[in-house]
């Protein structure tokens, strides 16, 4: 064995075992139970991350949805049932509450930074695939991707409600681990997984939400309930995910191209159809992703904000006051039963807000 490499080798899985043993006591499990017409039934298992020392636990919304009652399972087996502080299913992100007396100070996870992720770094998945007999499962991988836009999906309905930001990495992910976290090699919440892709000959694709938004929407649930999501009044997609037909004759090769503008401030800013949003408020936004993360992170609904979009090869500004997306109903139903009362709209079978 080369002996230059072999340090280097033992060394990161050092690393991944001090961050494993860091993380775990903060992952619990998390038993959906439904009323039906035999009594109450387990409909599902998941996980979940502490959070806080007052006893608040985050996970995704379908793992929760449609329960009448939650059951936590802690990291020493005991079991207490939690309340739902709130949801917000724009994000897939739900915060639940137990009594702080299950919780000491080594149960508390650390929230890393997001942003900082580098595509090819090391990432690591703790949760509990197929159930409570694989509690505390680990997986390692890398982070391959750090701005992938994936469909929000009704778990009742099966209707696409949106769309939401993730990081996609190689460490596998299965059913029950939804609402786990992903770690860095530091052992901190880096992510809470979410989904991956199952079609056949995929492999190796899961999807984790960055932690910096999960901070920012748990901290609204924790304060009301529900979170907020500023609109900007317009329905569009990412510039280089326009087919070549529709591609507009612009200066920039990145950016987000309007496809109807449906908000009363943006359409009285001047934003037309075909129009290419290149900044808000002197933030670049090089696509979707980076809208949303723009809006939702660092705005608020009936703030104002400057607009810079390409109207051809003219480069135009203007004044637009946010709106907001109205909140989603609870319980595995949305606003209305059918698509045409989404919020979002279709272009090539991909939903953009």
């Amino acid at each position: 064995m080369d002996p230059i490499k072999q340090p280097l080798h033992l060394s990161m899985n050092d690393a991944i075992v001090t961050a494993v043993k860091q993380a775990t006591p903060s992952v619990v499990g998390i038993i959906n139970i439904q009323n039906s017409a035999n009594g109450y039934v387990e409909t599902g298992v998941g996980s979940g991350v502490i959070f806080d020392a007052r006893g608040f636990i985050v996970t995704n919304y379908h793992v929760i949805q449609g329960a009448t009652q939650v059951e936590i399972v802690l990291h020493n087996q005991s079991h207490v049932y939690a309340s739902v502080v709130g949801y917000d299913a724009y994000t897939d992100l739900a915060v639940l509450k137990i009594p702080s007396s299950y919780i000491t100070t080594k149960d508390v996870a650390q929230f890393g930074d997001s942003s900082t992720l580098q595509v090819g770094e090391p990432a690591i998945a703790i949760g509990n695939p197929a159930g409570l007999d694989f509690t505390d499962s680990v997986t390692v991988g890398v982070i391959s991707a750090t701005q992938r836009t994936m469909p929000v999906q009704d778990e009742a309905t099966g209707q696409v409600i949106g769309q939401e930001n993730v990081l996609q990495t190689d460490a596998a992910i299965n059913p029950g681990n939804s609402g786990g976290p992903l770690l860095n090699i530091a052992g901190q919440v880096i992510g809470i997984n979410s989904s991956k892709i199952v079609a056949k000959g995929f492999e190796g694709m899961g999807f984790s939400i960055p932690i910096n938004e999960v901070r920012t929407i748990t901290r609204q649930i924790m304060v009301s309930g529900q979170a907020q999501h500023p609109a900007i009044g317009i329905e569009g997609e990412s510039l280089s995910a326009v087919p070549q037909q529709y591609q507009p004759d612009v200066p920039v090769k990145q950016g987000v191209w309007v496809f109807q503008v449906t908000g009363a401030s943006a359409k009285k800013a001047g934003i037309r159809h075909g129009d290419v949003i290149v900044a808000v408020d002197g933030t670049p936004i090089m696509g979707i992703t980076d809208l949303r993360s723009v809006l939702w992170q660092n705005k608020q609904p009936g703030q104002w904000v400057t607009v810079t979009w390409y109207r051809g090869q003219t480069k135009m500004q203007g004044k637009i006051q946010l709106g907001e997306l109205p909140p989603l109903q609870s319980q595995g139903t949305t606003t209305g039963s059918n698509q045409n009362s989404s919020p979002y709209t279709f272009f090539g079978g991909v939903p953009f807000p």
